[in-house]
């Protein structure tokens, strides 16, 4: 490379993963042209104290996030790359049809599991997947849903083949997380390198509140023309609260928490200074177990008595939907691109990353055998909780998920 460069692009070599930036031949992309001149001005150091200077933006605003049972502490600094991810509008058109599809095909999976079932009859799914799922909730059978519309609001995860194409590594369609930080990251950037957002042009992400508040407001019940919406918080404690409260502040909604909630007549309410308030449409932020203590966990102090009966008859709405989690199970997973070819007829258009159910005796005896090359993910959970990355695990864990596996493998 051109001994021009600074020393941060000196050391600088490509590996076998699809490389962001640099083409095979070490020269920039196109779309990466102007950041990498950008980049060449600057010194090694000057690097440094702009990382510093995002690091102590997110600081002061308070971007914070926690991991549960991490023994170095529990808020934790929102982690920030001071060189963007830039994606050229041809790619981004490409993602935005695969992931519309993808969405599509499984709104309507999860409306057909709750009602008819035909994806289950014509075993395109196998039913015991559903069955054996523990996030199928039968309290969800035959109820109609606003717009049919199970996911409003979904967080897919995606990931960079070799070849710079893109996959889908997870659906997250129950209560996704994570947004707030996206347009948090767009912010510091724009004070970190004003002049280079100033010259590019990126597409705007700052009206995400209020298109999340027109998706929330057409979930409300028929004839609430003003429908009053509320995001609903586990609390202050909850590793997403700073979410919770920058997404209800960007839609200018109220954010509340369980206690905050009451139900009456069957209709939901919310405690006012001025007295009771009946709320529309519930952007909850708390999983399916800890909604409603009626009907789910009866020790949750988080949800609100009643809201289901409620969310039945039709006198409110929910994002997302109970019992989403039929559709980002990782065992259903693997059945994404058949369930888009059942329901649109169409081929799949951001392909899945190979996969393997160990419930699947021939199967499972592959992963056991490999696992140190494995990602290996528990079925029902989300956030990186339940699951081992082989190349980074000890020898140790890797027995002990073993055992894990053969004891449950679905």
């Amino acid at each position: 490379m051109d001994e021009a460069q600074p020393s941060h692009f000196e050391q600088y070599g490509l590996s076998a993963a699809y490389d962001e930036m640099f083409a095979a031949d070490t020269e920039p992309r196109a779309h990466y042209h102007a950041l990498f001149e950008r980049l060449r001005e600057m010194r090694a150091d000057e690097l440094q104290q702009r990382q510093y200077a995002a690091d102590r933006a997110f600081l002061n605003q308070g971007i914070t996030f926690t991991v549960y049972g991490d023994d170095e502490g529990t808020e934790k600094i929102f982690p920030y790359d001071l060189l963007p991810r830039i994606i050229p509008g041809h790619e981004w058109e490409v993602l935005e049809r695969g992931l519309k599809q993808r969405i599509t095909a499984l709104n309507l999976y999860i409306k057909d599991v709750y009602n008819e079932g035909h994806i289950l009859r014509e075993r395109v799914v196998p039913r015991e997947l559903i069955r054996s799922c523990k996030h199928y909730r039968r309290q969800m059978e035959h109820v109609k849903v606003p717009r049919d519309v199970y996911v409003a609001v979904v967080g897919t995860d995606l990931i960079r083949l070799p070849d710079g194409s893109f996959a889908v590594l997870e659906d997250n369609l129950r209560v996704p997380s994570g947004v707030s930080y996206m347009l948090a990251n767009r912010q510091v950037m724009k004070q970190v390198f004003p002049r280079l957002l100033q010259t590019t042009p990126v597409r705007p992400n700052d009206h995400y509140g209020q298109t999340l508040l027109a998706t929330l407001r057409a979930l409300a019940p028929r004839g609430r023309t003003d429908p009053n919406i509320v995001v609903l918080t586990p609390g202050v404690y909850n590793s997403a609260y700073f979410e919770h409260a920058f997404l209800a502040r960007a839609m200018g909604v109220t954010l509340v928490e369980g206690r905050d909630l009451l139900v009456h007549n069957n209709y939901l309410y919310m405690r006012d200074t001025a007295g009771l308030k009946r709320v529309d449409v519930v952007y909850r932020r708390v999983d399916d177990d800890f909604l409603d203590p009626m009907h789910f966990r009866r020790d949750s102090q988080l949800g609100v008595p009643g809201l289901l009966n409620v969310y039945r008859s039709g006198n409110v709405g929910l994002a997302n939907a109970i019992g989403t989690g039929i559709a980002d199970d990782k065992a259903i997973y693997a059945f994404v691109p058949q369930i888009i070819r059942y329901y649109l007829g169409e081929d799949t258009i951001l392909q899945n990353v190979e996969t393997y159910l160990c419930s699947d005796e021939k199967q499972l005896g592959h992963v056991l055998a490999n696992i140190e090359t494995m990602v290996v993910k528990a079925v029902g959970e989300s956030g990186g909780y339940g699951m081992l990355i082989g190349q980074q695990s000890t020898a140790a864990q890797r027995d002990e998920f073993r055992e894990r596996v053969r004891a449950d493998p679905r």
